[in-house]
């Protein structure tokens, strides 16, 4: 029995998939299945993924049914103990695999392992910037405020967890398992890490290490901050028929987050009057994110009213910050590893 199976969703990613690929290939541990899910994509997309002649890859075809839909697709074919979630155009280090199966195995407890990411650009260059989540008790509260697991490449999870979070549903004609929300074709990833941490007794636990290479591609799903409000809205309605006191307590502080994260979007695109609205709404909705993070909110609305000055002294101004924040992460990343030995 394969320890592992990865699952790689396919649709539109010709200039990124073969890269992909073989950052799962090229991983230390080999004890691991790569579903390759084709989710209808109209170009060349598994064209390529068919260059590559490794036993272990399988590729499954299917009718689009989005992200969501061809990772339930994947985890019905899957036969491993893991389940590893990596999109088509985001990358792993090498000792991925490796690092995620010692810390499953290590901790009986923990259902979900992630690690910490670093950003790279549209051609694969690293940004010098991170992802730095919570990595250690994760309540409910956490994952519906922040987010810490971060995107769906960062993820090891255990199969049974996945087993004890299913739900049946007849969406095609037959009635099928479901672990992803496939009525979501954005925010279904925080939708499905909520219901973990809600429904399942699993702990949620990172590896200080960032050993998922995120793509920043504003083209993407998330560049659009408006669709993605509803989403995490349709979440935030979804999550509270089920756990009403959560919500009680946390909504408006998850909504202020959340809208904070939207104006750090809006300031990449260099959005200026977007990033001002939704920083000011931030505020307006939960003030005490200043108090309770005041470093990444203060960054946040000075960086959304920067985007006013002249565009040459923006750039300047925003390739120091990149700098310092680079610095200052990959130092955290490294103290914490250090601790681990």
């Amino acid at each position: 029995m394969n320890k592992v199976s990865v699952i790689i969703p396919v649709y539109k990613v010709e200039r990124y998939i073969a890269a992909t690929v073989r950052s799962v290939l090229e991983q230390t541990y080999s004890n691991f299945e790569l579903l390759i899910i084709d989710d209808e994509s109209p170009d060349r997309s598994i064209e390529i993924t068919q260059q590559f002649t490794d036993p272990r890859i399988k590729i499954i075809p299917q009718k689009n049914r989005g992200l969501a839909g061809a990772r339930n697709t994947g985890i019905r074919h899957a036969k491993g103990e893991y389940i590893a979630f990596l999109d088509g155009d985001d990358l792993w280090l090498p000792e991925k695999l490796a690092k995620h199966v010692e810390h499953l195995d290590n901790s009986p407890a923990v259902g979900v392992s992630f690690s910490c990411s670093a950003f790279i650009d549209d051609r694969g260059n690293p940004l010098g910037i991170y992802q730095m989540p919570r990595l250690k008790e994760i309540a409910p509260h956490h994952v519906l405020c922040r987010n810490p697991i971060g995107n769906g490449s960062a993820p090891v999870i255990r199969r049974e967890v996945l087993e004890a979070i299913k739900f049946q549903d007849n969406l095609y004609g037959s009635s099928e398992n479901f672990y992803f929300d496939e009525y979501f074709r954005q925010s279904e990833d925080i939708e499905c890490w909520l219901r973990i941490a809600i429904q399942s007794p699993w702990q949620i636990e990172g590896i200080p290490e960032a050993l998922t290479l995120y793509r920043v591609n504003v083209d993407g799903l998330s560049a659009n901050w408006q669709k993605q409000l509803e989403a995490w809205e349709k979440v935030i309605d979804k999550t509270r028929s089920y756990a009403p006191k959560l919500l009680a307590r946390w909504e408006s502080p998850a909504r202020a987050y959340q809208l904070r994260y939207l104006a750090r979007r809006a300031v990449s695109l260099r959005d200026a009057p977007t990033a001002v609205k939704l920083i000011h709404r931030a505020l307006a909705t939960h003030w005490h994110i200043l108090l309770e993070e005041p470093r990444r909110t203060l960054l946040t609305w000075g960086a959304a009213y920067s985007l006013l000055l002249p565009p040459q002294l923006y750039d300047r101004m925003e390739a120091l910050a990149i700098k310092a924040t680079g610095f200052t992460q990959k130092r955290r990343l490294q103290d914490q590893s250090r601790q681990l030995v």
